[in-house]
């Protein structure tokens, strides 16, 4: 029998590292810090909302766009950045980010034309372009004197020709947990007001900035919003990864293209978490507040860990995510040294170079989810110091 035509097209993204350092961590008795999803449940007020809602006969399929009273609290969570959006025409829910961001590319794009994506990348962004019929120019982020990573605003430009559509921006960044500065997004935004190129914005570490860092928006600066899809989800902010509800916000236009694109793919989902996730935006922020102290707490604690360790620590400004150098303890790829962990020491991590198109670029990073009970972390770093 013929192999289906869409295998080849997604052999190169489908990447196992996570089922099988999972497995390794769990053969092990490893911790596994390789893996970014929170091990405590959100706020209590969004829990009971939902059990209402899912004993209160929520549980047929929602309206296509999304129940209205999460899209209209989406509309007022986006107020905070200075933007309206029409919750009737202008905001779609979807299963997730993942899916807004397949979807996204799915309607916007055609075969042929180029999405610039930047490297290194949330694995789905590869396969999502791929399935669009599409084709990805990278640009590498670049490392600065202090260890952060911040846009190559020439790469970008450089990457530019006349077939491209569109540009994924991830910001907070995963996996390096950098937050790109407001100078940075204007050049970008300047960039893709001069090319006529669609913004497809990743915004789902939104409220998980510490510091000084500020999340911007790219849709708010000048001349994005008729070009911008800006696409979130309640997982990472209210540690409900396991509901999949994201959305997406952008033109009338924009967004219903992106809806036709939708329907043929979940139509929709999380019927009963919908309104307590209306109700989280509404009504849960100052927890989220609250999360954010307590992960800069968890991030400054794995850090000087990992530091202890022997690794040279890469600075974190927001995400779940830190990453460091394994140069320092004698390796030169941090995946031999991912593989050995788990096995080693009782750790599990993921190399960066697996989120990349240039791995050899990237082969010394390895990346640490700190989003983790304090009780985990210092088991972790216990585990760590054993490689010193």
């Amino acid at each position: 029998m013929r192999e289906p035509a869409l295998v080849p097209r997604l052999r190169p993204f489908t990447s196992t590292i996570f089922a099988e350092m999972t497995a390794l961590a769990v053969k092990h008795d490893a911790v596994n810090l390789g893996q970014g999803f929170p091990d405590t449940d959100g706020p209590d007020g969004m829990l009971e909302a939902a059990k209402n809602a899912l004993f209160g006969g929520a549980n047929q399929y929602p309206p296509g766009p999304g129940r209205p009273e999460l899209r209209a609290a989406i509309a007022r969570h986006r107020l905070r950045y200075g933007t309206e959006y029409d919750p009737d025409t202008e905001i779609l829910v979807t299963a997730g980010a993942t899916e807004a961001i397949a979807a996204a590319l799915l309607a916007l794009t055609e075969p042929g034309d180029e999405v610039i994506v930047i490297e290194p990348y949330y694995d789905s962004y590869a396969a999502a372009v791929a399935m669009a019929g599409a084709e990805r120019r990278v640009v590498g982020l670049v490392e600065g004197p202090d260890g952060r990573f911040g846009l190559d605003v020439d790469g970008l430009r450089a990457a530019v020709t006349p077939r491209t559509r569109a540009i994924l921006v991830n910001s907070p960044h995963n996996p390096t947990g950098t937050v790109f500065t407001r100078a940075e997004l204007e050049a970008l935004a300047t960039l893709c007001v001069e090319h006529d190129l669609i913004a497809v914005c990743d915004e789902v570490y939104e409220h998980l900035v510490f510091d000084d860092a500020e999340h911007v928006p790219l849709v708010t600066l000048p001349g994005m919003r008729p070009r911008t899809v800006s696409i979130s989800s309640a997982g990472k902010t209210f540690n409900c990864t396991g509901w999949k509800i994201g959305w997406v916000c952008s033109t009338p236009e924009l967004v219903a293209a992106v809806k036709a694109a939708k329907q043929f793919i979940t139509f929709v989902s999380g019927g009963p978490l919908q309104p307590a996730v209306a109700h989280a935006l509404d009504h849960e922020l100052p927890w989220v507040d609250g999360l954010r102290e307590s992960l800069q707490e968890k991030r400054d604690r794995l850090s000087a860990g990992l530091a202890d360790a022997g690794f040279a620590v890469r600075p974190t400004a927001g995400t779940y995510f830190v990453c460091v150098d394994v140069r320092p303890l004698g390796f030169t790829d941090a995946a031999d040294l991912a593989w050995e962990l788990p096995g080693r020491v009782g750790v599990a991590a993921v190399p960066v170079k697996v989120f990349t198109d240039h791995p050899d670029e990237w082969k010394h990073l390895l990346r640490f989810a700190f989003c983790k009970r304090n009780e985990v972390i210092d088991e972790a770093i216990t585990r760590l110091r054993k490689l010193v």
